[in-house]
């Protein structure tokens, strides 16, 4: 039992004060400067950190981002996708993959202007009838 108590003492007195747990700062430069994407500059919503800030920390120190892919944003992509027109008032959408879509939703077209489908982003419409 003193020869436990003892080894405590020794170690909280000063054997092991060079040790620590924290993390120490990388010396080389993690990430260089970084596009968003290609086909967008910035990031399209506030909350959104920019890639050259989201991409640091040990999980990228080894990557070099110039030999990774750069993907297209999603956002601009959907944007090119044209608006599909219908004559109902409710439409489904179900991602159009099959397997590779996504669970099927309903789309309410009664108010005027495009209608985004929640899961891919494609707009629907209701077409314009005159009486």
């Amino acid at each position: 039992m003193f020869r436990l108590i003892a080894t405590r003492r020794a170690l909280t007195k000063g054997l092991c004060r060079n040790y620590t747990t924290s993390l120490q700062p990388s010396a080389k430069e993690v990430v260089p400067s970084v596009a968003q994407a290609p086909n967008r500059a910035t990031t399209w919503s506030r909350d959104q950190r920019p890639k050259d800030e989201a991409m640091v920390g040990p999980r990228f120190e080894q990557m070099d981002l110039a030999s990774q892919p750069d993907a297209m944003a999603a956002i601009e992509l959907i944007a090119e996708e044209p608006i599909h027109f219908s004559n109902q008032r409710i439409v489904s959408c179900d991602g159009g993959g099959g397997a590779l879509g996504h669970p099927k939703v309903y789309i309410n077209l009664d108010k005027p202007g495009a209608h985004p489908c929640g899961y891919c982003g494609i707009r629907f419409q209701k077409e314009d009838h005159h009486h």
